[in-house]
């Protein structure tokens, strides 16, 4: 199925309209509690400078953070793709025995696929933020970054959790939240292995850096005797200076919050005499497309924080949610990443149209991405061997006096009268196609002074 047939879907739901808005207008109305600051622009101007000075020396960067993980205890891997890194994880449960897995959300264990990888191989994983549980149990899945239960109502909620209790529970919140603390937290003491996904790495000190609302980010990380942290390469700070820039304005691009209510930061497994954290600390730093992606005019795609602020403003998510880009990744970011990590994708291309090119993504990115430029530069992509042909075709037919006047006349009697397979059904809605003028037209036009 296309986009324009998933968003067409999408846009006759009166219901996922409903949730759609009143969550993305919330987004937008709790973010303007973040505009405290007296020199934004300053910071973001920073913040994309850092993001490129970063990706500019990964590999140092990266080599940096891998010495410094494993001299504090941790151990490094390094995954080329999603199968490479399933197989890590997978095989360091196995090793061990672990039979129990819960998982913070991570949008990059989505990507990979990790959770199907996983429960073939017969282990138990439960995920444990709020709105991704709501997501397992329902066989659903997530339609925002932030948010990924967006699109589910109170009441929908109620009906997956009257099932886990095997009672009819009330969509109330306090009830549903109640019911879901007192499942999740036998989960988290019965876990042999923890996964979590990672908001920023700092290479001076080896640490990993979780930003989470929920406090399962330090349940997952600190209660299993084993963490497994998931992060995309392009995901790490080279100082902690730089990370208290990026996470100036991630919380607040995010939530509106001047910090998250909770920021954890781990730096190795449990030390001698330390009361809780895990025995082992591995980290799975994933490559998957990432690479071929620096140098490219589309590279500025790797400075995103993930923070949603695009998805919030944008008129095309707005309508049509985020299952109906087809991928993990969804508005203007997703419409930009997703066929950059899958460019032999002919469905993951159509998702540069995805979008009315307006700006409003550009002007709340807290790095500066342009997205915008960036889709068209998708589209070029898209047009290049197309257009090439075409214009081959036409430079050949109107070079020649004969055929410059046949393919006129050909026009001129078949205007208005080709048959709907001849014409591109996507091309030809809300367009009629002219009738050529007269022969003499221009010239009358040139001596009435019209051009």
């Amino acid at each position: 199925m296309s986009f324009r047939d998933r968003a067409a879907a999408a846009i006759a739901d009166p219901g996922l309209h409903e949730a759609l808005h009143r969550a993305t207008d919330r987004f937008v109305e709790i973010r303007k509690g973040g505009d405290d600051l007296a020199n934004l622009e300053g910071l973001k101007a920073a913040a994309r400078w850092v993001r490129h000075r970063t990706l500019e020396r990964l590999p140092e960067i990266l080599a940096r953070f891998a010495d410094e993980v494993e001299a504090a205890g941790g151990v490094v891997h390094w995954a080329a793709d999603a199968e490479e890194a399933n197989r890590i994880v997978r095989d360091l449960a196995v090793d061990r025995g672990v039979r129990s897995v819960v998982k913070t959300k991570s949008m990059l264990t989505e990507e990979l696929g990790l959770n199907d990888a996983l429960e073939a191989a017969g282990l138990d994983v439960v995920e444990t933020d709020l709105g991704e549980w709501i997501l397992q149990l329902a066989g659903d899945r997530p339609s925002h970054i932030l948010g990924p239960a967006i699109h589910f109502t109170k009441e929908r909620i109620a009906e997956v959790f009257s099932r886990v209790a095997g009672r009819a529970v009330p969509p109330d919140p306090a009830t549903l939240c109640s019911i879901a603390r007192e499942e999740l937290r036998a989960r988290f003491l019965a876990a042999d292995l923890g996964i979590s996904g990672c908001n920023f790495a700092v290479a001076e000190t080896g640490t990993v850096v979780l930003v989470t609302n929920e406090g399962n980010g330090r349940m997952v990380t600190s209660v299993p005797p084993i963490h497994v942290v998931v992060m995309g390469m392009e995901r790490i700070v080279e100082t902690w200076e730089e990370l208290d820039l990026v996470m100036t304005l991630l919380p607040r691009s995010a939530t509106g919050q001047r910090l998250s209510v909770y920021t954890t930061q781990i730096t190795g497994p449990r030390r001698p005499g330390e009361v809780d954290g895990p025995d082992e600390l591995h980290v799975v730093v994933v490559d998957n497309g990432r690479s071929a992606i620096l140098g490219t005019p589309s590279h500025e795609m790797l400075h995103c924080i993930r923070c949603s602020a695009c998805l919030n403003v944008c008129p095309v998510y707005r309508q049509v949610g985020g299952h109906a880009y087809g991928s993990v990744y969804s508005g203007p970011m997703g419409a930009v990443l997703t066929p950059l990590l899958r460019p032999d994708d002919p469905e993951a291309r159509e998702l540069a149209y995805a979008s009315s090119l307006c700006s409003a993504c550009h002007e709340v990115c807290p790095v500066g991405i342009p997205l915008q430029d960036l889709l068209l530069e998708q589209r070029r992509r898209n047009r290049r061997g197309r257009r090439d042909l075409g214009f081959r075709a036409w430079a050949a037919t109107w070079s020649r006096p004969a055929t410059y006047r046949a393919s006129i006349a050909a026009i001129r009697t078949g205007a208005g009268r080709l048959p709907d397979a001849l014409v591109p059904t996507s091309w030809k809605d809300g367009r009629r196609i002219p009738r050529p003028r007269g022969r003499f037209d221009l010239r009358r036009r040139l001596e009435r002074g019209e051009i």
